[in-house]
């Protein structure tokens, strides 16, 4: 079965394909491309972190184009809908498997499984479970695909909800606050692109978490 695995190259996932765990290493030697013009006809395009619309006719050279959405679809499509339910304090979060299509997040669905996170778990941490529970989907498709050829799709079902792009302001901290409420926030900052930050007697300082 051939697999490609496109994404961008300034993504986390290409940044840190170092930290993919070893028994889905295997995927990574399968072509991985940073660019839809470079998609060969095959069984499956992977699509993790790609920030470009894919034209259609580039669609057409696989079998399946696949995308791992971490929400309940057609709940949460947008931008970092994982953070912004972890951000809300939910713990169990639904990835859908779904097919590529031109309009954002709609094509139809293979798989929805639910996955834990634990609520001390910090972005990095968050980061490389969702690249392993995004894996363990790809997985159970591909076994799925082996048996049966006529794999089903289903169409999105309920009103559709979005979510927007955090931006880095919403990195600040309120020092009024407690650090407890303030939790979720603090602990899905990332270190190096967007850390948890606040004002004090008009100096930034900056928080890093280890």
């Amino acid at each position: 079965m051939k697999i490609q695995i496109l994404t961008s190259k300034n993504s986390w996932f290409f940044k840190n394909q170092d930290k993919t765990p070893i028994k889905y290493k295997k995927y990574l030697k399968k072509n991985l491309i940073t660019s839809h013009e470079k998609i060969k006809k095959n069984n499956i395009t992977l699509i993790i972190s790609y920030f470009k619309i894919i034209p259609e006719k580039f669609l057409t050279y696989s079998n399946f184009n696949l995308v791992i959405h971490e929400a309940n679809l057609p709940r949460g499509r947008g931008f970092s809908p994982l953070f912004w339910q972890l951000l809300n304090g939910k713990k169990n979060i639904v990835f859908t498997l779904f097919e590529c299509s031109k309009e954002l997040d709609e094509g139809k669905f293979y798989l929805k499984k639910k996955f834990f996170f634990k609520p001390t778990l910090l972005h990095n941490e968050i980061k490389k479970k969702q690249l392993e529970y995004a894996f363990d989907m790809v997985d159970l498709f591909i076994k799925k695909y082996s048996k049966n050829k006529n794999i089903k799709s289903y169409h999105q079902k309920g009103k559709p909800t979005y979510y927007s792009k955090i931006k880095n302001s919403f990195s600040e901290i309120n020092i009024n606050k407690s650090i407890k409420s303030q939790i979720n926030k603090i602990r899905t900052r990332d270190n190096n692109d967007f850390p948890a930050f606040f004002y004090y007697k008009k100096r930034k300082y900056i928080m890093k978490l280890f």
